[in-house]
């Protein structure tokens, strides 16, 4: 069980910041205008992760109570933390945040900061957007580097925003979704596939859900390149209520476990 539980605790990272940084469309212009009902001040979402039985992690995403200014423009703060609780944290103990500094009109990331402890490793580092420009960039300790990227790019918290704010009635089963995201010093094409719609069992209820499916590069984690699945509420929030990931030593499940703040009422069955 220890062997495995090592195994486990290195693709829960992962598993967070796929399930809460999907990205969506590119646009042209520099600075678009967004509309956006399903996200403001204020909202938080708390999730617990499990390895069968086994409590494994818990996550946390909220945006602050207040606006802030980064580049001259209006930002919400994204906050997300995840650990490992239980006999995870006695194996290889990770305490992760990461936080996005999101144009409120725009929805594009303006700063991106993270923040990672797991076992013995460390690493801090924060990352400038210029749009005007099209660079990023990136400090970590006293290494600076400045890095050319795609018009639009978006960190992998700044692109789950974004998503939540497109209308998926216009989108076809098995349309791919793929937009540049810039992050640990690369640009690489994330990619999501919409699988339409379906109806599941949580905590508080049944609910309407659009299916997502990330596409992962081949690894020695995951079992294939379907192998995430995430559920999001079909209303006006999109809010992820239920992740399934499967490994090659198991599967990893990820549920809602509370909420607050959300801009529209959760519509459970």
């Amino acid at each position: 069980m220890k062997h495995n539980l090592k195994k486990v605790v290195i693709p829960l990272v992962t598993v967070f910041t796929v399930a809460l940084g999907i990205t969506a469309f590119q646009a042209n212009d520099r600075y678009r205008q967004v509309p956006n009902d399903s996200f403001g001040k204020g909202e938080r979402l708390e999730y617990r992760v499990h390895y069968g039985f086994i409590n494994a992690a818990e996550a946390r995403v909220d945006v602050s109570n207040s606006i802030v200014n980064v580049n001259n423009r209006p930002c919400y703060r994204v906050n997300v933390f995840g650990r490992t609780v239980g006999a995870f944290d006695l194996v290889s103990r990770v305490r992760d945040q990461w936080r996005s500094y999101i144009d409120t009109s725009a929805i594009l990331p303006q700063m991106f900061k993270q923040e990672i402890e797991e076992g013995k490793y460390r690493k801090e580092e924060t990352v400038l957007f210029n749009h005007g420009s099209n660079v990023v960039y990136s400090s970590v300790k006293d290494e600076k580097k400045s890095f050319k990227v795609p018009n639009n790019i978006h960190d992998v918290i700044s692109g789950y925003y974004y998503l939540r704010t497109l209308n998926f009635d216009r989108m076809s089963v098995g349309q791919m979704i793929e937009v540049p995201t810039f992050f640990g010093g690369e640009v690489f094409p994330m990619k999501v596939r919409y699988r339409g719609k379906d109806e599941i069992k949580t905590k508080f209820g049944r609910i309407k859900v659009l299916k997502l499916n990330p596409i992962m590069p081949n690894n020695k984690f995951f079992k294939g390149e379907e192998s995430i699945n995430i559920w999001v509420s079909d209303d006006a929030n999109k809010v992820p209520v239920k992740v399934e990931v499967d490994l090659w030593i198991g599967s990893l499940d990820m549920d809602l476990k509370s909420f607050k703040g959300l801009q529209s009422e959760m519509k459970w069955m």
